[in-house]
């Protein structure tokens, strides 16, 4: 049986620019997605933290917009791609994806279809729709509002019962996912950091290390992380870090005077997705792609913000988000 140690974040908040201390931790998904998988693989799992602190969810990790329904996000990407012909030349931002409805295409594509229009006229009708939303920066159903070969079959009444189904999956599953998290032992009772000894260390395959800001506050100048990132490190062992879950990778030592990832490929969140984010509008501390750059890596992050983008270096594996 495969073993597997997951490092999570203790953290609960960060200290930002304006000098409050704001709530942060692991990001949900980030966590309960890979725990899922993991667990039906029948991977023996142990969580650990710095100090065996029971881990907190970041609240805005918790809010509908990182909980669309998988179905209806996935649709919406196939959506964004259509925007235009290269993907470099579409700058997709969080805004575009949390604020303006979009997620609601695929409801309405299916919607079209089944008042009678054409497959194919629906979806080029729903795409150029949200082509001009994305352009203009207005709400997606109340430019479909204004498409009379929209309102003809869908009054607004149902447009707006859409996007009200997918916002309510959306906190629905918001909530199962909170109730999820809190129902795991081993994040509840995490074991510590200081407490694995290098044998115990050695016995694991490999390290998985989640997002969420909680890592930039107290897993990048950790000692024992550093540690146990020597220790797999040496071994050959499977590393892998997800989003901000890279920033761990900071308290790697040196070895022979560099930095134990010098000149490794890796990505992680880009300074482009930080300045996005809830923290990023409000001054972060530090930015951990500048921050990895910095220390010797080479950097690599996708064809533009938000995309699914996974590097592999030898025995080292980094994600840019939780896509």
């Amino acid at each position: 049986m495969a073993r597997l140690l997951m490092i999570v974040s203790g953290a609960r908040a960060m200290t930002l620019a304006d000098g409050k201390e704001h709530p942060t931790g692991y990001w949900a998904e980030e966590v309960i997605e890979p725990y899922r998988r993991f667990t039906e693989a029948g991977v023996d799992l142990v969580v650990a933290t710095p100090g065996g602190r029971s881990p907190q969810a970041d609240p805005w990790g918790l809010e509908p917009f990182f909980h669309y329904p998988q179905l209806d996000e996935d649709f919406m990407f196939t959506v964004f791609r259509s925007f235009a012909q290269h993907a470099e030349d579409i700058r997709v931002t969080f805004h575009h994806f949390s604020e303006l409805n979009l997620v609601a295409s695929r409801r309405v594509y299916l919607a079209l279809a089944d008042a009678g229009m054409d497959r194919l006229a629906a979806r080029e009708l729903v795409e150029s729709a949200a082509r001009e939303a994305w352009r203009l920066d207005t709400d997606f159903i109340e430019i479909l509002s204004g498409i009379g070969a929209v309102t003809d079959r869908l009054p607004r009444a149902r447009l707006a019962g859409i996007r009200d189904e997918v916002w309510g999956d959306s906190e629905a599953e918001a909530r199962r996912v909170a109730e999820a998290l809190a129902a795991i032992p081993e994040l509840q009772h995490p074991r510590s950091l200081a407490d694995l000894g290098d044998e115990e260390i050695l016995s694991f395959d490999g390290v998985f290390i989640p997002g969420g800001h909680g890592p930039m506050v107290d897993l990048a100048d950790d000692p024992d992380m550093g540690r146990i990132l020597l220790l797999m490190h040496e071994a050959d062992k499977t590393i892998a870090a997800l989003c901000h879950g890279p920033a761990a990778l900071l308290a790697a030592p040196q070895v022979d005077g560099a930095w134990l990832f010098d000149g490794y490929k890796v990505t992680a969140f880009t300074d482009e997705e930080e300045d996005q984010t809830q923290a990023g509008q409000v001054g972060m501390p530090w930015y951990l792609e500048a921050a990895l750059k910095n220390r010797g890596a080479v950097f690599d992050d996708g064809d533009a913000a938000w995309v699914s983008h996974v590097v592999v270096d030898r025995n080292l594996i980094t994600a840019q988000n939780p896509g």
